[in-house]
């Protein structure tokens, strides 16, 4: 059974950066697709970045293009989150995630993924 844990959260200030790291055991993570979302307070789960980890194609949410990337290790089977121009409404707990459907396009909701981080917190001040 793969577990995934999150780690790299944190307190910081607007426009700063942060990277995040998934790391997955228990388990090979080829041939999945694994992903970012995102939780605020009273929000729902949102979906943030995505990627096959075969072939590297990628998708982001509107609100962070530009500015998060989502890449991974063969190596050491991570997974990243490198986070800029950071803003208070990117404050969430933030989840890594996997499915071992490989789909196009990637998905985007919640219950489409299987297996999840317990989270980390990233708190972006103004």
């Amino acid at each position: 059974q793969v577990q995934l844990v999150e780690s790299g959260g944190g307190l910081v200030q607007d426009g700063d950066s942060l990277r995040l790291s998934c790391a997955a055991s228990g388990g090979a993570v080829s041939a999945n697709t694994m992903a970012w979302f995102r939780q605020a307070p009273g929000k729902e789960r949102e979906f943030v970045a995505g990627m096959h980890w075969n072939g590297g194609r990628t998708k982001y949410a509107d609100a962070v293009k530009g500015r998060f990337t989502i890449s991974r290790t063969n190596a050491k089977n991570l997974v990243y989150l490198q986070m800029s121009s950071l803003k208070p409404e990117d404050t969430s707990v933030y989840y890594c995630t996997l499915t071992r459907k490989v789909l196009l396009p990637i998905p985007t909701q919640p219950n489409e993924y299987e297996v999840w981080g317990l989270g980390t917190q990233v708190t972006v001040s103004s």
